[in-house]
């Protein structure tokens, strides 16, 4: 048993550590699938948005030295599907949940794939040109 979850955990860890495999594994698997492209990219998109969402959060806490990574993230997130659900009341009368909730995923997901990329050039910047 352990060596099962021995594997898991490595699986995820590569999987965690380089958030673009998630997307690349579900886009050419899906898409093989269903073949329909505009599902197969958006489904990549919510399946690999998790794990953008942990790496992020665990680059950030590295980076400025402190465990709020995950709590900002999700903070913003609520915050932004507090605006996005206000902002329908007004328009239509009635907040549609699941709309929202897909919304801010998917804004998340653009979001989450910007700052991957800031916080890995900065990592690896400090990591080549710190001095021991």
């Amino acid at each position: 048993m352990g060596a099962i979850w021995g594997s898991i955990e490595w699986l995820y860890t590569i999987l965690a550590v380089i958030p673009i495999l998630p997307f690349a594994i579900v886009l050419f698997v899906y898409g093989a699938y269903i073949r329909d492209r505009k599902k197969a990219i958006t489904m990549a998109i919510d399946v690999s948005n998790a794990f953008f969402i942990l790496c992020v959060a665990a680059l950030f806490n590295i980076l400025f030295d402190n465990d709020f990574g995950l709590y900002g993230i999700l903070l913003v997130m609520i915050i932004g599907g507090g605006l996005l659900g206000n902002a329908q009341f007004r328009k239509r009368g009635t907040v549609d949940v699941k709309r929202v909730f897909r919304a801010v995923w998917r804004m998340s997901f653009f979001a989450m794939s910007a700052l991957y990329v800031v916080f890995m050039i900065i990592m690896l910047g400090r990591l080549l040109f710190t001095v021991a």
